[in-house]
């Protein structure tokens, strides 16, 4: 299943899907952070939230970043999404710089090429699951019918086909966060962000869902960075950082770099 072939892409000068062959070819990271300072002005002085951070994830790798809360993890997943400005530094998608692109082009890359899990599903609760798959492809301009067909083979894929017509409001807690990662992945990006995706979740509802996210994150050809304050995940991932006092440092908590999916979800 894809939506790429069946939604037209507006031109861009940064390459989109995973699919892409500048991506698929592995020549260079899919995402690249090069010395990235953030300050914040408090009161009269600065607050610094990354000191100098990089960064470089290769196609087809799961990362995750650990550290404690104020860290700065949403902050550094908010810049490499484009949500955010870097006081200084540098970001590249496929070799492209983010900074130099309009502010046409960063949209065009914040709906096509880089998707975005929180810890909160932010679902739109007066719509259906199957509507709120389908907003990302609306926006671009995808005929509702199109739209709602691919949302409904999403939803099957996260194992919610039956509560496609149920309001956010009527799901459990993990099945708004399945609907949010059908939401974020509608439009087949390259790169998934997912800021403490299990953190509002019990043990067994966390683990589902890791292993949903494992399972797509392979099958789909997915680059991912996945920030979490649960180590034993981090452990499951490639590679682990750790993110403290404004510094990335690769952790002391050791990744699978063979690290494999397990079974699917029921």
């Amino acid at each position: 299943m894809t939506a790429q072939g069946t939604v037209k892409t507006a031109e861009s000068q940064v390459p989109g899907s995973a699919g892409d062959s500048i991506l698929s070819a592995g020549a260079v990271p899919v995402i690249c952070a090069e010395n990235l300072r953030k300050v914040f002005r408090s009161g009269d002085a600065d607050l610094t939230v990354l000191a100098g951070v990089n960064l470089s994830v290769s196609v087809g790798e799961l990362v995750a970043i650990v550290g404690p809360s104020g860290s700065g993890k949403s902050t550094l997943l908010h810049i490499l999404a484009a949500l955010d400005t870097p006081s200084s530094g540098a970001i590249y998608f496929a070799g492209h710089s983010l900074q130099a692109l309009t502010d046409a082009e960063i949209a065009d890359f914040r709906n096509r090429r880089v998707a975005f899990v929180w810890q909160r599903h932010h679902l739109l609760p007066d719509f259906s699951a199957e509507e709120n798959v389908a907003m990302p492809l609306l926006l671009r301009g995808v005929s509702a019918a199109e739209a709602m067909q691919i949302a409904r083979q999403w939803l099957d894929e996260v194992g919610l086909a039956p509560r496609a017509h149920h309001r956010a409001g009527e799901l459990s807690g993990g099945e708004q966060q399945r609907v949010a990662i059908a939401r974020a992945l509608v439009g087949e990006p390259a790169l998934l962000l997912a800021d403490e995706p299990t953190g509002d979740l019990d043990e067994g509802n966390a683990e589902a869902i890791f292993e949903l996210m494992q399972r797509l994150h392979r099958s789909h050809r997915l680059t991912s960075i996945l920030a979490t304050h649960n180590l034993a995940l981090a452990q499951r991932c490639h590679r682990v950082f750790q993110l403290e006092h404004g510094i990335l440092e690769p952790s002391s908590i050791s990744g699978q770099p063979g690290a494999q999916v397990k079974g699917e979800i029921g």
